[in-house]
């Protein structure tokens, strides 16, 4: 049985699984449907104690004695969905999950068969969690360890995932079964909403119509050079085999206004399986993890074309403790990120040069540190880069550490 690091994944053996999450407490698990742009098709797609049954999805009520579940079967998922994405919020209203982490199982759902485990590290005042995702990639079906948390409990998951959600009425109501769904070969307009008692309850306000996600699905270097928008994610993976050779990490900038020095500084940050510092890499400590991250020096002004600053990551060479690796911007000289042009940071193959994925930071905000982007380990020993663009108060890199370890 694999113990799941936030970010990992793992291959499923078995078309059907489950996924039950215990805590010390009674705990909300449900599922969501997600298609290719992160969304719900409808108010169906949302899989609950009150709307138990799905395509290819069901709810499993542990009935306060076991874990409640989430079972898949990954043969009769319709194909417009990519993702099924496995939540869990504590059932007392308002409850955070600090002190009570929980912990989630996959199994084979015919047999029981534990295949991995995973409990996202460090949490407080989160109220509800994206706590794993099984997801089809080119043909096959995988887990992955997500531990995303969302401090307005069950309601905010389901709106982010497009499932309209009713405020309480006043009157105490009674149980509430599922709403039925009207046809219409249209949908101009949203379906009727599912009523939950306890997501309502923890509604907030009517929100304006959320934006959709900038960025969604994964790629990998097969076709040449990668271009990223946020939150955008790439498999360092070419020809079918994980990249494990050196590659650059060149971050660029150049001053908003001529003449006027910004002195940003490139850093990387090294963590292990549970989100745990294990050194910076930054131009007062050029060399960290056994020289396997190396970092080229300092530039004061941004002046001159090409990279300001260059990371060499040995991919071959990391620790088998270092996870993941966060590579950061900082503005030393106190400038905020929109009085800087141009910024950006790409991988290139450190043998040959080649440019293999390039982010082009924009949309900047008037902070002093950004976090440009994440490199994560995978089960299988593939690494994933996703493209960030967090801005965040901090001069120095110690001020990144922690908004950094939350980020991965």
């Amino acid at each position: 049985m694999t113990a799941m690091t936030p970010g990992s994944n793992i291959p499923l053996s078995v078309t059907r699984v489950a996924v039950d999450v215990a805590a010390p407490v009674r705990l909300d698990v449900s599922g969501l449907l997600l298609t290719a742009d992160g969304k719900v098709r409808s108010d169906d797609d949302f899989i609950f104690y009150n709307q138990p049954q799905g395509p290819g999805v069901t709810y499993r009520s542990g009935g306060g004695t076991a874990p409640d579940a989430i079972v898949v079967d990954t043969a009769a998922v319709p194909p417009a969905v990519e993702k099924i994405v496995v939540t869990a919020s504590p059932d007392a209203a308002g409850q955070t999950f600090q002190g009570i982490e929980p912990t989630a199982t996959i199994r084979g759902a015919d047999d029981g068969t534990a295949l991995a485990t995973f409990t996202p590290p460090r949490l407080g005042s989160e109220t509800a969690l994206v706590i794993v995702e099984i997801y089809r990639r080119n043909g096959v079906w995988k887990a992955r360890a997500v531990g995303q948390g969302y401090a307005d409990g069950l309601a905010g998951i389901a709106t982010d995932f497009g499932v309209s959600v009713d405020e309480e009425p006043a009157a105490a109501p009674a149980p509430v079964q599922p709403a039925p769904v009207q046809p219409a070969p249209v949908r101009p307009a949203p379906p009727a909403p599912v009523t939950d008692p306890r997501i309502a309850a923890a509604a907030p306000p009517p929100p304006a119509p959320p934006a959709p996600a900038p960025g969604t699905g994964k790629i990998n270097l097969d076709k040449g050079r990668v271009s990223l928008q946020k939150n955008q994610t790439v498999s360092l993976v070419k020809g079918g085999r994980p990249l494990l050779s050196q590659v650059k990490m060149g971050l660029g900038w150049e001053p908003a206004f001529r003449g006027k020095d910004i002195d940003l500084d490139a850093s990387v940050i090294a963590y292990g399986p549970n989100r745990n510092h294990l050194d910076s890499c930054y131009f007062g400590k050029l060399s960290i993890l056994n020289g396997s991250v190396k970092h080229s020096g300092d530039n004061l002004t941004g002046e001159g074309a090409g990279d300001d600053e260059v990371i060499v990551v040995d991919l071959g060479r990391l620790p088998a403790d270092a996870t993941g690796l966060v590579f950061t911007v900082n503005s030393f000289s106190g400038q905020k990120f929109t009085e800087v042009a141009k910024a950006y940071c790409r991988l290139l193959d450190a043998a040959t040069g080649e440019e293999l994925v390039r982010f082009d930071l924009t949309g900047a905000e008037p902070q002093t540190g950004v976090m440009m982007a994440k490199l994560i380990k995978q089960f299988s020993g593939e690494w994933e880069m996703t493209a960030m663009g967090d801005f965040v108060k901090s001069r120095t890199v110690r001020g990144m550490v922690k908004p950094a370890a939350q980020a991965l």
